[in-house]
Protein backbone atom coordinates (compact mmCIF):
# COMPACT_ATOMS: atom_id res chain seq x y z
CA UNK A 1 0.00 0.00 0.00
CA UNK A 2 2.77 2.43 0.95
CA UNK A 3 4.64 1.55 -2.25
CA UNK A 4 1.59 2.38 -4.38
CA UNK A 5 1.09 5.62 -2.44
CA UNK A 6 4.72 6.62 -2.93
CA UNK A 7 4.40 5.93 -6.65
CA UNK A 8 1.27 8.06 -6.82
CA UNK A 9 2.99 10.93 -4.97
CA UNK A 10 5.96 10.66 -7.32
CA UNK A 11 3.57 10.87 -10.28
CA UNK A 12 1.97 13.94 -8.74
CA UNK A 13 5.34 15.67 -8.41
CA UNK A 14 6.02 14.80 -12.05
CA UNK A 15 2.68 16.30 -13.11
CA UNK A 16 3.43 19.48 -11.17
CA UNK A 17 6.86 19.68 -12.82
CA UNK A 18 5.27 19.28 -16.27
CA UNK A 19 2.74 22.03 -15.56
CA UNK A 20 5.31 24.41 -14.09
CA UNK A 21 6.36 25.99 -17.44
CA UNK A 22 2.72 26.80 -18.23
CA UNK A 23 2.22 28.33 -14.79
CA UNK A 24 5.38 30.44 -15.15
CA UNK A 25 4.33 31.71 -18.58
CA UNK A 26 0.91 32.76 -17.26
CA UNK A 27 2.43 34.47 -14.23
CA UNK A 28 4.99 36.29 -16.36
CA UNK A 29 2.45 37.75 -18.76
CA UNK A 30 -0.01 38.53 -15.97
CA UNK A 31 2.47 40.45 -13.80
CA UNK A 32 5.22 41.61 -16.21
CA UNK A 33 3.21 42.39 -19.37
CA UNK A 34 -0.36 43.05 -18.27
CA UNK A 35 0.79 44.30 -14.83
CA UNK A 36 -2.42 43.14 -13.19
CA UNK A 37 -3.05 40.94 -10.15
CA UNK A 38 -4.52 37.51 -10.64
CA UNK A 39 -8.33 37.63 -10.57
CA UNK A 40 -9.89 35.38 -7.91
CA UNK A 41 -6.65 33.83 -6.67
CA UNK A 42 -8.40 31.17 -4.57
CA UNK A 43 -10.37 29.82 -7.51
CA UNK A 44 -7.26 29.75 -9.71
CA UNK A 45 -5.26 27.84 -7.09
CA UNK A 46 -8.12 25.37 -6.68
CA UNK A 47 -8.28 24.91 -10.45
CA UNK A 48 -4.53 24.29 -10.66
CA UNK A 49 -4.83 21.70 -7.90
CA UNK A 50 -7.60 19.93 -9.82
CA UNK A 51 -5.50 19.97 -12.99
CA UNK A 52 -2.52 18.46 -11.16
CA UNK A 53 -4.70 15.77 -9.59
CA UNK A 54 -6.45 15.02 -12.88
CA UNK A 55 -3.22 14.72 -14.82
CA UNK A 56 -1.70 12.56 -12.09
CA UNK A 57 -4.61 10.12 -11.98
CA UNK A 58 -4.82 10.04 -15.77
CA UNK A 59 -1.15 9.13 -16.23
CA UNK A 60 -1.29 6.67 -13.32
CA UNK A 61 -4.37 5.06 -14.86
CA UNK A 62 -2.60 4.69 -18.22
CA UNK A 63 0.36 2.99 -16.60
CA UNK A 64 -1.77 0.70 -14.44
CA UNK A 65 -4.60 -0.15 -16.81
CA UNK A 66 -4.72 0.94 -20.43
CA UNK A 67 -1.14 0.21 -21.50
CA UNK A 68 -1.02 -3.29 -19.95
CA UNK A 69 -4.41 -4.38 -21.27
CA UNK A 70 -3.68 -3.05 -24.76
CA UNK A 71 -0.36 -4.88 -24.94
CA UNK A 72 -1.76 -8.10 -23.44
CA UNK A 73 -4.72 -8.23 -25.85
CA UNK A 74 -2.48 -7.60 -28.85
CA UNK A 75 -0.11 -10.35 -27.71
CA UNK A 76 -2.96 -12.79 -27.07
CA UNK A 77 -4.57 -12.15 -30.45
CA UNK A 78 -1.24 -12.53 -32.23
CA UNK A 79 -0.57 -15.84 -30.49
CA UNK A 80 -4.10 -16.99 -31.29
CA UNK A 81 -3.08 -16.73 -34.93
CA UNK A 82 -6.42 -15.40 -36.18
CA UNK A 83 -5.91 -12.56 -38.65
CA UNK A 84 -9.64 -11.91 -38.80
CA UNK A 85 -10.00 -11.26 -35.07
CA UNK A 86 -6.81 -9.23 -34.95
CA UNK A 87 -8.02 -6.98 -37.77
CA UNK A 88 -11.49 -6.76 -36.22
CA UNK A 89 -10.00 -5.78 -32.86
CA UNK A 90 -7.77 -3.16 -34.50
CA UNK A 91 -10.68 -1.56 -36.36
CA UNK A 92 -13.01 -1.66 -33.34
CA UNK A 93 -10.32 -0.16 -31.12
CA UNK A 94 -9.63 2.70 -33.53
CA UNK A 95 -13.32 3.37 -34.19
CA UNK A 96 -14.45 3.08 -30.58
CA UNK A 97 -11.76 5.25 -29.03
CA UNK A 98 -12.15 7.96 -31.67
CA UNK A 99 -15.93 8.21 -31.63
CA UNK A 100 -15.72 8.76 -27.85
CA UNK A 101 -12.93 11.33 -28.10
CA UNK A 102 -14.06 14.53 -26.30
CA UNK A 103 -11.92 16.76 -28.53
CA UNK A 104 -13.52 15.33 -31.68
CA UNK A 105 -17.02 15.80 -30.27
CA UNK A 106 -16.25 19.45 -29.51
CA UNK A 107 -14.75 20.12 -32.96
CA UNK A 108 -17.63 18.37 -34.76
CA UNK A 109 -20.25 20.36 -32.82
CA UNK A 110 -18.43 23.63 -33.49
CA UNK A 111 -18.07 22.77 -37.18
CA UNK A 112 -21.80 22.07 -37.42
CA UNK A 113 -22.65 25.40 -35.79
CA UNK A 114 -20.32 27.32 -38.11
CA UNK A 115 -21.66 25.44 -41.15
CA UNK A 116 -25.22 26.33 -40.16
CA UNK A 117 -24.34 30.00 -39.61
CA UNK A 118 -22.57 30.09 -42.98
CA UNK A 119 -25.54 28.63 -44.83
CA UNK A 120 -23.79 25.38 -45.81
CA UNK A 121 -26.44 23.33 -44.01
CA UNK A 122 -29.89 24.02 -42.60
CA UNK A 123 -29.87 25.88 -39.30
CA UNK A 124 -32.22 23.42 -37.58
CA UNK A 125 -31.03 21.36 -34.61
CA UNK A 126 -31.51 18.08 -36.49
CA UNK A 127 -29.42 19.28 -39.42
CA UNK A 128 -26.59 20.37 -37.12
CA UNK A 129 -26.68 17.06 -35.26
CA UNK A 130 -26.65 15.09 -38.52
CA UNK A 131 -23.68 17.09 -39.79
CA UNK A 132 -21.75 16.71 -36.51
CA UNK A 133 -22.50 12.99 -36.26
CA UNK A 134 -21.56 12.44 -39.89
CA UNK A 135 -18.25 14.17 -39.28
CA UNK A 136 -17.60 12.18 -36.11
CA UNK A 137 -18.38 8.80 -37.64
CA UNK A 138 -16.38 9.63 -40.76
CA UNK A 139 -13.33 10.43 -38.65
CA UNK A 140 -13.89 7.38 -36.44
CA UNK A 141 -14.18 5.09 -39.47
CA UNK A 142 -11.02 6.55 -40.96
CA UNK A 143 -9.07 5.98 -37.73
CA UNK A 144 -10.34 2.41 -37.53
CA UNK A 145 -9.14 1.84 -41.08
CA UNK A 146 -5.83 3.54 -40.25
CA UNK A 147 -5.20 1.16 -37.34
CA UNK A 148 -5.97 -1.79 -39.61
CA UNK A 149 -3.43 -0.51 -42.15
CA UNK A 150 -0.91 -0.02 -39.34
CA UNK A 151 -1.45 -3.55 -38.05
CA UNK A 152 -1.01 -5.03 -41.53
CA UNK A 153 2.18 -2.96 -41.87
CA UNK A 154 3.53 -4.51 -38.67
CA UNK A 155 2.61 -8.01 -39.81
CA UNK A 156 4.17 -7.54 -43.25
CA UNK A 157 7.12 -5.44 -42.14
CA UNK A 158 6.44 -2.61 -44.59
CA UNK A 159 8.48 0.61 -44.11
CA UNK A 160 6.28 3.22 -42.46
CA UNK A 161 7.80 6.19 -44.28
CA UNK A 162 6.58 5.18 -47.74
CA UNK A 163 3.00 4.78 -46.57
CA UNK A 164 3.10 8.14 -44.81
CA UNK A 165 4.65 9.90 -47.83
CA UNK A 166 2.03 8.40 -50.14
CA UNK A 167 -0.74 9.42 -47.78
CA UNK A 168 0.36 13.04 -47.57
CA UNK A 169 0.73 13.24 -51.34
CA UNK A 170 -2.92 12.18 -51.53
CA UNK A 171 -3.81 14.84 -48.92
CA UNK A 172 -2.13 17.54 -51.03
CA UNK A 173 -3.94 16.39 -54.17
CA UNK A 174 -7.32 16.28 -52.41
CA UNK A 175 -6.75 19.73 -50.94
CA UNK A 176 -6.75 21.18 -54.46
CA UNK A 177 -10.23 19.75 -55.16
CA UNK A 178 -11.96 19.79 -51.77
CA UNK A 179 -14.35 22.63 -50.82
CA UNK A 180 -12.48 25.42 -49.06
CA UNK A 181 -14.88 25.28 -46.12
CA UNK A 182 -13.94 21.70 -45.25
CA UNK A 183 -10.13 21.88 -45.62
CA UNK A 184 -9.43 23.46 -42.23
CA UNK A 185 -11.83 21.08 -40.48
CA UNK A 186 -10.16 18.13 -42.21
CA UNK A 187 -6.70 19.21 -41.09
CA UNK A 188 -7.88 19.78 -37.53
CA UNK A 189 -9.57 16.38 -37.49
CA UNK A 190 -6.18 14.77 -37.94
CA UNK A 191 -5.01 16.40 -34.73
CA UNK A 192 -8.00 15.88 -32.46
CA UNK A 193 -8.04 12.12 -33.08
CA UNK A 194 -4.63 11.71 -31.45
CA UNK A 195 -5.66 12.76 -27.98
CA UNK A 196 -6.21 11.39 -24.49
CA UNK A 197 -8.18 8.22 -25.25
CA UNK A 198 -6.87 7.06 -28.62
CA UNK A 199 -3.12 7.45 -28.19
CA UNK A 200 -2.50 5.19 -25.16
CA UNK A 201 -4.51 2.23 -26.43
CA UNK A 202 -3.28 2.44 -30.01
CA UNK A 203 0.35 2.77 -28.90
CA UNK A 204 -0.04 -0.21 -26.59
CA UNK A 205 -1.56 -2.21 -29.45
CA UNK A 206 1.35 -1.48 -31.77
CA UNK A 207 4.06 -2.18 -29.21
CA UNK A 208 2.37 -5.34 -27.95
CA UNK A 209 1.85 -6.67 -31.45
CA UNK A 210 5.42 -5.96 -32.57
CA UNK A 211 6.77 -7.53 -29.36
CA UNK A 212 4.88 -10.78 -29.94
CA UNK A 213 5.86 -11.34 -33.59
CA UNK A 214 9.19 -12.97 -34.30
CA UNK A 215 11.49 -10.78 -36.38
CA UNK A 216 9.77 -7.51 -35.43
CA UNK A 217 11.47 -4.80 -33.38
CA UNK A 218 9.05 -2.99 -31.02
CA UNK A 219 11.05 0.23 -31.36
CA UNK A 220 11.05 0.14 -35.18
CA UNK A 221 7.76 -1.61 -35.95
CA UNK A 222 5.70 -0.93 -32.81
CA UNK A 223 5.32 2.80 -33.35
CA UNK A 224 3.76 4.62 -36.28
CA UNK A 225 0.10 3.77 -35.75
CA UNK A 226 -0.58 7.26 -34.42
CA UNK A 227 0.79 8.74 -37.65
CA UNK A 228 -1.80 6.77 -39.63
CA UNK A 229 -4.51 7.86 -37.19
CA UNK A 230 -3.57 11.49 -37.88
CA UNK A 231 -3.33 11.09 -41.64
CA UNK A 232 -6.47 9.22 -42.68
CA UNK A 233 -9.02 11.63 -41.09
CA UNK A 234 -7.76 14.43 -43.33
CA UNK A 235 -8.40 12.29 -46.42
CA UNK A 236 -11.81 11.04 -45.31
CA UNK A 237 -13.11 14.39 -44.05
CA UNK A 238 -12.20 16.10 -47.33
CA UNK A 239 -13.98 13.28 -49.17
CA UNK A 240 -16.94 13.79 -46.81
CA UNK A 241 -16.97 17.48 -47.68
CA UNK A 242 -16.94 16.69 -51.40
CA UNK A 243 -19.87 14.29 -51.08
CA UNK A 244 -22.17 16.52 -49.01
Amino acid sequence: MSKALNKLLFSMLGSLRDLLPIILVILFFQFAVLKQPLPDLGQILLGVAFVVLGLTFFIHGLEQGLFPIGESMATALARKGSLFWLITFAFALGFGTTVAEPALIAVADEAATVAANGGMIDSSKDAREDYANGLRYTVAFSVGLAIVIGVIRILRGWPVQWLIIGGYILVVIMTMFAPREIIGIAYDSGGVTTSTITVPLVTALGVGLASSIRGRNPMIDGFGLIAFASLTPMIFVMAYGMLI
